[in-house]
């Protein structure tokens, strides 16, 4: 599970200006239509051609749990291509994404300051460039830890450093015990 990387898909979703198709046909014939053909489809969601005919044809309609969860991520994951691409563009130049996190968070600070790593649950604003760094690094197939990373120095600018106000000694922020991450645009 990566808890980065759907966070970010997350948060680009709300952007959707019409639901994803309801009914497993619909869903099916939706994913038919980007893959263009029944054969993609069943290669990927690893089931026979001739049961995505089926769900297309409307012969079957309900999915087992397994299936149906994996056809809705696949449909989300394509749905309204042009409105997730606006939101990231806007995050990435103006907006800037928002982090709400409860975590571990230290930092490596010189000798007799207050380094200790603790339970922190912080709201924290991050300015458009790292919206841009983490849906760039995201779309280039980076892992979840490279995304933590990335976030990891967000934090340590944005709230621990002031934006260079403050701080200016910290070496690097550890941003570990991850409880929950979720973003928004």
């Amino acid at each position: 599970m990566s808890m980065f990387g759907d966070g970010l898909d997350t948060a680009v979703q709300r952007a959707f200006t019409r639901p994803i198709p309801k009914s497993a046909g619909a869903q099916m014939r939706y994913l038919v239509k980007q893959l263009k053909g029944t054969r993609a489809v069943a290669q990927m969601l690893r089931i026979s051609q001739r049961t995505v005919e089926r769900y297309v044809k409307d012969q079957i309609k309900r999915p087992r749990p397994d299936l149906a969860a994996r056809m809705e991520n696949e449909v989300r994951k394509r749905w309204q291509p042009q409105i997730r691409a606006n939101a990231r563009q806007r995050a990435a130049t103006t907006g800037g994404i928002v982090i709400d996190t409860r975590a571990r968070i230290g930092y490596t600070a010189p000798i007799g300051s207050t380094d200790d790593a603790r339970l922190r649950h912080l709201t924290v604003a991050l300015p458009p460039q790292y919206a841009a760094r983490l849906f760039d690094a995201q779309q280039q197939g980076a892992t979840d830890q490279q995304l933590q990373q990335i976030t990891a120095e967000a934090l340590k600018d944005v709230y621990f450093q002031d934006n260079g106000r403050r701080a200016g000694t910290l070496e690097e922020v550890r941003f570990t015990d991850i409880e929950h991450v979720e973003f928004d645009l």
